[in-house]
């Protein structure tokens, strides 16, 4: 028996030296696996951890077995994990697909699972060399820590506090059910009238929008304002006694004029009250007044002799009319004559040797209207 055991061992040494060594059971290929296909190809995963995965395990699309994990190594960062996938050749996957780590079941084995993209389309395909970044791997939590969240819930923690919270709740509702019933009360009207002006809202809301894309926008200005502004601060604080001084007299001013109104106030009333009979007859005048004010200055003479009477000389306006039919009808309806005669007294009548004067021309004369155009109607 002892032979038949050390014939077996130096065959095992053989084979494993001819072979090239051996580096345990996760090279050792397991009944049952994945059909991988005539031609599989393999990719590269990245996670940030891989828990207790191990080579071997399924790497599966919708519960179905695809290929396998070849190999799990240390990143080059050392910040996380990189996983070979040896995948079945005739299994289409988009090149922006994205792998997770799932568990098969409460207490099974870890396997990868791949899936396309949930933010965005599908696009391309997944071939030989491809790798999955890490922003595109995930993993489920463990039964480990979501036992741990809930021991830590249950033993001292949320579950406590919420206890202390009801307590605190009930003791201060107590025998102020009335005035919490008013209060919600008032908070459902109150909410109803913001839902009734749930419009203006949104507009204010949009309005104080542009105003804060308004004032970024002018960010430069508002920071060279607040920058010049120092200046004149320095100016107020170096008049800072000053100012308290005048406010403090401005306060000592209005006291006395309180004061003041109050002991004099019904001597005021009594004196507008006596005051309204003149205003109201200031106000039936109506435009007599302005009108009597406005010759004032010039009295007895209209106001227009402001325009002839310059300092100490006038000026004389006169109106010449120069209408010619006008002037010979005038001449001849006068009773004195047109040029003195020797001989004869100014105010008796004429004698029948005045010579006659020319009558006016016919409007169809010519010459009439010519002088008409020259002469007539000039002022």
């Amino acid at each position: 028996m002892k032979r038949i055991a050390g014939v077996l061992a130096g065959v095992l040494t053989l084979a494993a030296c001819s072979s090239g060594g051996f580096s345990g059971l996760y090279n050792t290929s397991l009944p049952g696996g994945a059909d991988l296909g005539e031609h599989p190809y393999r990719i590269t995963a990245q996670f940030s951890d891989v828990l207790d995965l191990v080579p071997q395990a399924s790497v599966k699309v919708n519960d179905v077995a695809i290929g396998r994990v070849e190999k799990i190594e240390l990143s080059p960062d050392t910040h996380s994990a990189l996983v070979t996938l040896l995948v079945n050749g005739d299994v289409p996957l988009p090149s922006n697909a994205g792998a997770e780590l799932r568990q098969s079941s409460l207490l099974g084995e870890k396997f990868v699972d791949l899936h396309p993209p949930r933010s965005e389309q599908p696009a391309g395909k997944l071939g030989e060399g491809a790798r999955i970044p890490l922003a595109r791997t995930n993993r489920n939590p463990e039964v480990e820590e979501v036992l741990g969240a809930l021991s830590l819930l249950l033993n001292g923690g949320g579950v406590e506090q919420l206890q202390k919270i009801s307590h605190e709740l009930n003791d201060a509702l107590a025998g102020n059910e009335p005035e919490i019933r008013a209060l919600l009360a008032h908070v459902d009207q109150l909410a109803t009238e913001l839902d009734g002006h749930k419009g203006q809202i949104v507009r204010a809301i949009d309005g104080l929008d542009k105003l804060s894309s308004t004032l970024a926008a002018q960010q430069g200005n508002l920071t060279t304002a607040v920058d010049n502004l120092a200046p004149g601060l320095k100016v107020v604080a170096d008049q800072r006694d000053e100012l308290v001084g005048m406010l403090q007299a401005l306060n000592r001013l209005s006291t006395v004029a309180v004061d003041t109104v109050k002991k004099s106030g019904d001597q005021l009333v009594d004196n507008l009250r006596t005051l309204q009979p003149t205003l109201q007859k200031l106000v039936e005048s109506g435009q007599n007044l302005p009108k009597a004010l406005q010759i004032l200055l010039t009295y007895p003479f209209p106001d227009y002799a402001g325009n002839v009477v310059k300092g100490d000389y006038a000026n004389v306006e006169a109106t010449v009319d120069l209408q010619l039919d006008t002037l010979l009808e005038n001449l001849t309806s006068s009773s004195q004559p047109f040029l003195p005669i020797p001989g004869l007294s100014g105010s008796g009548p004429a004698t029948p040797n005045v010579p006659q004067i020319p009558l006016p021309l016919p409007a169809t004369d010519p010459l009439g209207d010519l002088l008409k155009g020259l002469l007539g109607g000039g002022r």
